[in-house]
């Protein structure tokens, strides 16, 4: 019984500290969402302008740009993957990573060939452990991405793509035809959706609700020429577009982590209930195993006694 009792004391105490670490950890991550969700307001106001202002180049102008020009034959993909660094966050880098499967997956159906490019440590892992080559990786900065970072990601992932047209001729040339990004979308602290959005050839978007009517795009006057201020804005909005995924995806991972650390608070004070009940009951039954010894070595006694006389 003692040793029976000393191993689920161990356990309990053992349990108590996975607690104490796991509500610490949602504790933390609770904090962190909320600057994760303040962080990608403020960022909101200078992407949507800048969106505006790329709409209103690419509609008022007649300009050819390498960025929004569709390939006649595309033959290759690179799809940039957004994971975490650190684990503890449920399944949020399985779910993305899945996401990421699925649409190589599709690409190579299409016969085209799939560069990848991955973002955390997690996706790094995943590759290296199917001994899956990657293009470049970067790590990090998953929790807290800065816009550095994403001008880094942005102007390595539009130089694969403008070399295209160099390497045409080339038969292994190291260009893109198209860029793809897949990133976890934050909906909610409850909601958090794997997402994939193609990024090269560019596809202006104005948002996600539909502008009114009598929302007019402004005029802008184009100095020195409309082809120069689209080589200085679609940089810029393909690096903004990249920061805004890494935005979402950090809110996203925190708030999974949030998630997952609270439902193993939960399953460790259930496990500490579950085994003082086991405790209590191998206590009881051996103080009831003891009792019975005594009683029965009472009589044995009695009868020896009896007997002896």
């Amino acid at each position: 019984m003692a040793v029976s009792l000393r191993e689920y004391r161990a356990r309990i105490k053992s349990v108590e500290s996975t607690k104490k670490i796991t509500r610490a950890m949602e504790l933390i991550a609770a904090s962190r969402i909320i600057k994760a969700q303040q962080r990608a307001q403020a960022a909101a106001p200078y992407a949507r302008e800048l969106t505006r202002a790329v709409s209103a180049v690419a509609t008022y102008s007649n300009v050819d740009h390498p960025l929004t020009t569709e390939p006649e034959d595309p033959k290759r993909a690179a799809i940039l993957i957004v994971t975490s660094d650190r684990g503890l966050a449920g399944g949020y880098s399985s779910g993305v990573l899945k996401e990421a499967e699925r649409l190589a997956e599709k690409l190579r159906g299409e016969g085209k060939e799939v560069d990848t490019y991955i973002t955390g440590r997690k996706g790094v892992a995943y590759f290296k452990f199917r001994r899956r080559p990657t293009v470049e990786e970067w790590t990090g900065f998953s929790d807290q991405p800065t816009y550095d970072v994403a001008r880094e990601i942005g102007d390595t992932l539009i130089g694969a793509f403008l070399s295209e047209e160099e390497l045409a001729s080339e038969e292994n040339g190291a260009g893109v035809d198209e860029v793809h990004v897949v990133y976890t979308r934050f909906r909610s602290m409850l909601v958090q959706e794997p997402t994939a959005v193609r990024l090269l050839p560019l596809e202006v978007v104005e948002g996600e609700e539909r502008p009114e009517a009598e929302d007019v795009l402004p005029l802008y006057e184009f100095e020195p020429s409309a082809a120069e201020v689209l080589d200085e804005l679609l940089p810029r909005y393909v690096q903004s577009r990249i920061f805004f995924a890494l935005l979402q995806a950090a809110a996203s991972e925190l708030a999974a982590r949030q998630r997952a650390m609270k439902s193993a608070t939960d399953n460790a004070e259930e496990l500490i209930k579950k085994y003082k009940r086991i405790a209590n009951q191998a206590r009881q039954a051996g103080i009831t195993q003891e009792i019975s010894e005594i009683v029965g070595g009472v009589n044995a006694l009695a009868d020896a006694t009896a007997g002896s006389e």
